[in-house]
This record gives structure tokens, sequence and C-alpha cells, in this order.
């Protein structure tokens, strides 16, 4: 009994003298500008009222997003209406309240930050509503877990790319995924999302955004590598992705983010 008790000990000993705190010596490269600016006309308003978010990179280990205060922003579109985003008073964000949304209308967003102008130019596109919500309780591979789907017909006689966001009241970070129509060209189309913990009354919140063919191979990208749960400390570093916002002054000091408008479905469903 003793030996078994000096052998735990001994085991223990070894565990904790074992322990060492590694320091690991990253790099930190320069600060990168962060241009988050999705437009979303939300179906049933004016979608006058709209903002944009501007941030800049930082080291690993920093737990705060640097926000940028001192730039200009605007949109213009086709026939050269201004619209002014104003710096609030949360730091980093810069509101519109007078935005003229129209679909297929190409809009142009400029970013002057450091005496460098970053520049996009995009389409706003439409977006179908949702037309019912279907609800399985034996959904999932084991058939314990609670199905939705949000059905919508796919936009006719085009070639249709989506957005698609989940917002759980379990979950603090949204589920996201892209969605295109290539087999289900002007046929009826969902959005599925299932989950062990819904129960009566909860709500959950589906949104739709129609996207350009760009932001659906960056979305995918960007959710693949946001997605590689297996990545080790060994791994191959996610390479840096690359939005539609170019820096008209200095391209190499290229900003990340990416300019998107469309149209927006929101659907509340609540558990039955």
């Amino acid at each position: 009994m003793k030996t078994s008790k000096y052998i735990l000990i001994l085991i223990t000993f070894l565990l904790i003298s074992c322990e060492k705190v590694i320091d690991v010596g990253l790099e930190t490269a320069e600060p990168r500008l962060v241009i988050e600016a999705s437009i979303n006309w939300v179906i049933g308003t004016d979608g006058n009222e709209q903002k944009v978010r501007l941030s800049t990179t930082t080291d690993y280990f920093s737990n705060t997003i640097p926000p940028v205060t001192d730039a200009v922003v605007y949109i213009t579109n086709s026939s050269n209406l201004q619209f002014d985003f104003v710096q609030d008073t949360e730091p980093g964000i810069y509101k519109c309240s007078n935005f003229i949304p129209v679909l297929d209308e190409t809009y142009t967003l400029t970013v002057i930050y450091q005496g460098e102008i970053y520049t996009a130019s995009e389409k706003l596109l439409n977006t179908p509503i949702v037309k019912r919500v279907e609800q399985n309780n034996d959904g999932g591979i084991l058939g314990n877990e609670i199905e939705v789907k949000f059905f919508f017909d796919d936009l006719p006689n085009e070639t249709n790319h989506y957005f698609l966001r989940i917002d759980d009241p379990y979950k603090v970070i949204p589920e996201y995924g892209v969605l295109e129509d290539r087999f289900f060209q002007n046929n009826e189309m969902f959005g599925l999302y299932f989950s062990e913990d819904l129960k009566n009354g909860d709500t959950l919140k589906f949104t739709n955004n129609g996207i350009t063919l760009n932001y659906y191979n960056y979305m995918n990208i960007l959710l693949s590598q946001a997605g590689g749960g297996n990545a080790g400390p060994f791994s191959t570093p996610t390479s840096t992705i690359r939005g539609n916002i170019i820096n008209q002054t200095n391209f190499d000091n290229f900003a990340l983010g990416y300019f998107r408008l469309s149209k927006t479905e929101i659907k509340e469903y609540i558990i039955e």
C-alpha cells in the first residue's frame, strides 16, 4: 500500500515538474485597416439607416480590437449622389441616416484613412422572402434534435447566391452559411438548422441576403477557415483573404473586409 502511495506521489511530482511556460515569439505585422461594410436593406423598412464599422488588426494575444475614429466614410451611387457616414458615439461605428437603397443600383464605398483612399463597388441585390417554416422534432442523425427549415423561392431566371444566418438563443455567436442555386434554379430552396438544445417557446431568427458570386466565394473560404476545428499548433496557417476593397493610393497596403449590399429577409420562428 505504501509503495502504491509513493508511486502516485512520484507521478504527481513528475507531472508538475514538467509544466513550463512557453513564450511564443510571434511577430506582429503592421496594423491593417479592417472595413466591415454590409449594407442591409431589411424588407419592410426604408433602409435609410446604415452603418460601417472600421478597426485595425492587432497582435494575436490582444483582448481588444482597436477602433478607427478618424476616417472619412461615404457611399456614392451611379448618379454621384453622396451618402456620408459620420463617426457615432461608439468608437469605430460610422452611421448614415439618409441612405437611399435601390435594387440593382451600383454603389461605391470610399474610406479615407491616414492619407490613403480605399474604394469598392458593388450592386445592391434582391433577396426572396421566407414563405413557410417547417419543424421536425425527430431531426438529426440520432433523431434527437429539433430541425427547422425556412423555405423560400429562388429568384427566377438568374444565377443566385445567398448568405444565411441563424441566431440561436443558446449560442453567443450566430451560425453562418452560404448557398447557391446551381441545382435548384427557379425552384424552392431552404435554410436548415437543427439543435438538441432547442425547446418549446425558444425563438430562432433566420436572416437571408442575396449576394454576388465573388462574395459567395469570399465567405465560402472564410467560413471554411473559421470552421477548421482540427487545426493544431503545427498546422498550416490560414491565408489572408482579400475582399473587394482596393487601396487606390498604395495597392500593397490593402484593407481587410468586404463591401456588400442587398435586401435582407429576417424571419423569426418560435419553437413549438
